[in-house]
C-alpha cells in the first residue's frame, strides 16, 4: 500500500486549517462531477480552494498510480538514474514526489501545465519538500502545442492525456518522446477509454523507435480483445479527511490505471518476462495466471500445487507484477 511521504502529508493536511470539511467536501463532489462531464482542469480547478479539495480527494490515488509505475520502471531498468525531470500535464505535481521517492538523484525538475492554481499550489505543496521540487521550474504551457519543453531524462505525463482532443494526442506523445533523454512514463485512468489512450501512446512510440518497457514484455500488437482492457490496480491509504471528503469509511482505496513505460536506446534494461494481467486464481489445485508473454500472446498459464517450487514462486505474484527471470 503506497501513502504520501510524511512532508507532502503534512503540507496537506496544512491546507485544511481552519478550512470547512463540508465545504471542501461539496467541492470536491463538484469537481469530480464536472471532470466525469468531461470536463478540463482548467475549466473544472479554477482557484486555490479548487486546487486544494482535488489534493484532498485525487492527489493520493494519482500518486499512487505513479509511484506504482515509477516502480515497475525501476525495476526495468535498474541502472537508470536520471537527474533531471519534465512533469508534463503535473497538476499541483504528485508525479515529481513519486519521482523522488523511487530515484532520489533527479536534480532538476521542471513541471509543465496549462492551469496556474494547479502550479501555485505545486510550489505550496513543495515549501518542505526535497530540494529538486522546491525549485522546480514550474510553467505554464499548453500540451497541445509542443514547443520548448526541456530535455529531461525522465518525462512523466499522468492523467494528462485525457484532456486532450484525440486528435491531437499524437501530437503531445511525439512532443513529449523529443523531449524524453531516457525514460517516458504515461499514465491514465484505468478505464477502457484510459488503455484506449495508452494503446495509441504506444502505437505512436513504436513508431518513433521506443523500446516499451512495460507493463507490455513485447512490441507487437497488444493481444487483448474488447471488452477486455489493459488495466491494474494499487491500493493506497486515506487520511481522516481524505475519508471524510469522499464520503468513505475504508482507510484505503483502490485507483485502477493503465500505464505505459517507453525507454531510449541508451537505457540499459532487463530481459522482459510475461505479466500478471488480473489477479490471480488460487483453487485446491494450483494457481490460474493471466499472462502476457514475450511472444505477444494473453493466455492463462495454471501452476500446479504439485509443482511445489513453480507454485511457491506463483503464490508470491500479484495483479501487474513480471514473472521473475529464470
Amino acid at each position: 500500500m503506497f501513502d504520501l511521504p510524511a512532508p507532502l502529508r503534512l503540507a496537506a493536511d496544512r491546507l485544511m486549517q481552519g478550512v470547512s470539511r463540508r465545504d471542501m467536501a461539496e467541492r470536491a463532489s463538484a469537481i469530480s462531477a464536472r471532470y466525469r462531464a468531461g470536463g478540463t482542469s482548467a475549466g473544472v480547478v479554477g482557484s486555490e480552494a479548487d486546487a486544494t479539495a482535488y489534493v484532498l480527494t485525487r492527489l493520493p490515488a494519482t500518486y499512487a498510480a505513479c509511484a506504482r509505475a515509477f516502480a515497475e520502471a525501476a525495476e526495468r531498468a535498474p541502472h537508470f538514474n536520471p537527474a533531471s525531470l519534465l512533469d508534463a500535464g503535473a497538476g499541483p505535481g504528485g508525479a515529481g514526489w513519486a519521482a523522488l521517492e523511487t530515484w532520489p538523484a533527479v536534480r532538476q525538475a521542471t513541471l509543465l501545465d496549462s492551469n496556474r492554481a494547479f502550479l501555485d499550489m505545486a510550489a505550496i505543496l513543495a515549501v518542505e519538500g526535497p530540494g529538486p521540487l522546491r525549485e522546480a521550474e514550474r510553467r505554464k504551457g499548453d500540451l497541445t502545442a509542443p514547443a520548448d519543453w526541456p530535455q529531461a531524462d525522465l518525462v512523466v505525463a499522468s492523467y494528462a492525456l485525457a484532456e486532450i482532443a484525440p486528435a491531437k494526442q499524437a501530437a503531445t506523445v511525439t512532443g513529449l518522446w523529443a523531449a524524453t533523454d531516457g525514460l517516458l512514463v504515461i499514465v491514465e485512468p484505468g478505464t477502457p477509454a484510459g488503455y484506449a489512450r495508452i494503446l495509441a501512446a504506444r502505437e505512436t512510440l513504436i513508431a518513433a523507435g521506443s523500446a516499451i518497457l512495460a507493463p507490455c514484455p513485447h512490441s507487437q500488437a497488444c493481444p487483448l480483445v474488447a471488452p477486455d482492457w489493459c488495466h491494474f490496480s494499487q491500493r493506497l491509504a486515506r487520511s481522516r479527511d481524505h475519508r471524510l471528503a469522499k464520503g468513505g469509511e475504508v482507510p484505503f482505496e483502490d485507483e485502477k490505471f493503465s500505464y505505459l513505460v517507453a525507454a531510449r536506446p541508451s537505457v540499459e534494461v532487463l530481459t522482459p518476462t510475461a505479466r500478471v494481467l488480473a489477479p490471480p486464481r488460487m483453487a485446491k489445485p494450483g494457481i490460474d495466471l493471466k499472462l502476457c508473454t514475450v511472444d505477444g500472446r494473453a493466455e492463462v498459464s495454471f501452476v500446479p500445487r504439485r509443482d511445489k517450487p513453480a507454485y511457491a514462486v506463483a503464490r508470491r505474484l500479484d495483479w501487474g507484477d513480471a514473472l521473475p527471470s529464470d
